[in-house]
């Protein structure tokens, strides 16, 4: 009996919301953020396992997306692992707890895609980028401050 609680206990236990990280193309990820016209911000932030501002910033934007939960924002991490790395990136978020919608970019060699997404952009992360009404409202390559992030959100959200 004990040995059948522990493994009901286990089973629904362990993080079934535990998101599998999705690759997707650059027009996947335009179509899921970019190109949407309703009037949510989309906050877009890249980012990767291995760049230390960008994991210590991710607490922030979790932060943020709870502190915007009943407001018309959507927060949208996007890592640039290597595609291969899917299961690594996975276990990443998986191990911070990571909330917030989690996608691997799959697009090929930077260079032929990160002027799609800002000409401005050197292709340095972490980057955050915001859309609204299916045009960019605001663009930033290095990291935020807690007070930052939820000002700029606020102010994007007017």
């Amino acid at each position: 009996m004990r040995v059948l609680l522990f493994l009901l206990f286990a089973f629904f236990s362990s993080p079934a919301d535990a998101q599998q990280v999705e690759v997707i193309t650059l027009e996947q990820l335009q179509a899921k953020a970019a190109n949407q016209t309703n009037d949510t911000l989309y906050v877009v932030n890249f980012w990767a396992t291995w760049c230390k501002p960008c994991v210590a910033e991710m607490p922030y934007f979790e932060k943020a997306a709870k502190t915007f939960a009943t407001q018309k924002v959507k927060l949208i991490f996007v890592s640039l692992n290597y595609a291969r790395e899917q299961s690594m990136v996975s276990d990443f978020v998986k191990k911070n707890k990571v909330q917030s919608t989690c996608y691997l970019l799959n697009a090929g060699n930077p260079n032929s895609w990160i002027d799609k997404i800002e000409p401005e952009w050197s292709g340095s992360i972490p980057a955050t980028i915001m859309y609204r009404h299916g045009k960019k409202v605001f663009f930033r390559e290095g990291e935020f401050t807690q007070t930052e992030l939820d000002s700029i959100i606020k102010n994007q959200n007017q």
